[in-house]
């Protein structure tokens, strides 16, 4: 019995040190610029920009295969921040692209709500809680506003509700083209 347990501590001691040697031996870098675009994209996972999250839209980006004016929820701030980061010209969003809403959540009619657990499958983030045949409810904090969850309800007892601005939820607007004093101004502080 000890002996049994001597060998399999020094085989386990072994194969340890091949895994751990291996992980340094073959390491592979990821691309850095692609970790800063992706810190700047809001990470709803929604799909607006026509890729299946923000990490895959962040390598085409990268590479040069997708525009910065592709996401929604990041807003023209988003643009903004990525066409700082990259040394290009800020772009309005596409034609292409569903242009950019207000920041909103996700309500529950809780009175409607069957219990089908669809919208709970659909949400990236697990903002909605509930179990099957029971009421659910969205976690507010947690809703990115992606609008995901909407389509597969089956009794469209879902709706999307603007976030009032407030002291915690004000955001400092760039100022716009169709006012260009503001952007003089803007570009004279820069």
């Amino acid at each position: 019995m000890l002996i049994a347990l001597l060998v399999m501590s020094v085989l386990a001691l072994i194969l340890g040190a091949v895994l751990g040697f291996s992980a340094l031996k073959f390491h592979v870098e990821g691309n850095p610029l692609v970790d800063k675009i992706d810190a700047i994209l809001p990470q709803t996972q929604c799909g607006q920009c026509s890729f299946p999250g923000c990490k895959p839209y962040a390598t085409a980006i990268a590479a040069g295969e997708a525009d910065i004016n592709r996401c929604p929820p990041g807003g023209e701030e988003g643009i903004r921040k990525l066409a700082e980061l990259l040394n290009l010209e800020f772009k309005p969003f596409g034609e292409d692209t569903a242009a950019t809403k207000p920041k909103s959540v996700a309500v529950i009619d809780e009175y409607t709500c069957i219990g089908c657990t669809l919208c709970i499958q659909a949400c990236p983030v697990d903002a909605i809680s509930g179990a099957a045949k029971q009421m659910h409810t969205i976690i507010e904090s947690e809703c990115t506003g992606c609008e995901l969850c909407i389509a597969p309800c089956p009794v469209d007892c879902i709706i999307m509700v603007p976030i009032q601005e407030n002291i915690t939820t004000w955001k400092f607007r760039y100022p716009s083209a169709s006012n260009p004093s503001a952007a003089n101004n803007m570009a004279k502080l820069s």
